[in-house]
């Protein structure tokens, strides 16, 4: 338990069976009435925001989240398997659980897998990932000062726009919040 005093950016709390994420918070003295806390929660299941206001001093049910680096090992049915590289514990996640980072993980590299009393919550990479373009259309000549875009495939299957003049084989940098395309990757 903790007082709405005690609240920072990041911290977890427990309210109505529910996880909620504090994503800002401001506290508010009035000229008249009682100090009150004013928050932006974000619900670390569905990514839904909601705003709400606490009486200052009230007690709020905190929640522990465990935040660890695991390394990704490979697919088994519907489960992803992580492994914890310290002390090699290997844990399977839903795919459920995984969700959307399916499309941007290869075997062996590492993602943080968020879990509250050992059930995994969510999985969080880097904000973002070298891949290799497997396939796409070849490129024009005189297509590579257009800004025109087409559809390449990952080495993971997820398709992404790149601009004309890239090729399979190239290794490109792409944004795991939103998938698109930053740049070719320096090897």
């Amino acid at each position: 338990m903790a007082t709405t005093n005690d609240l920072k950016n990041g911290m977890v709390l427990n309210l109505d069976g529910q996880l909620w994420t504090v994503v800002e918070f401001q506290h508010v003295k009035p000229g008249k009435g009682g100090a009150f806390v004013r928050t932006k929660l974000k619900n670390v299941l569905s990514g839904k925001v909601l705003d709400r206001t606490f009486n200052a001093g009230t007690k709020v049910e905190t929640a522990t989240v465990d935040r660890r680096e695991m390394q990704y090992l490979y697919k088994d049915g519907d489960d992803y398997v992580f492994m914890d590289p310290d002390t090699y514990d290997q844990v399977h996640i839903s795919s459920t659980v995984v969700g959307d980072a399916a499309k941007y993980l290869l075997e062996n590299q590492t993602a943080t897998v968020a879990r509250h009393e050992g059930e995994p919550l969510y999985i969080e990479l880097p904000a973002s990932v070298v891949l290799e373009i497997t396939y796409t259309e070849p490129g024009l000549q005189g297509d590579r000062s257009t800004g025109g875009t087409k559809p390449a495939t990952l080495e993971t299957g997820t398709e992404i726009q790149v601009p004309l003049f890239l090729e399979a084989g190239t290794k490109v940098r792409v944004d795991t919040r939103d998938g698109s395309y930053l740049g070719r990757a320096n090897d």
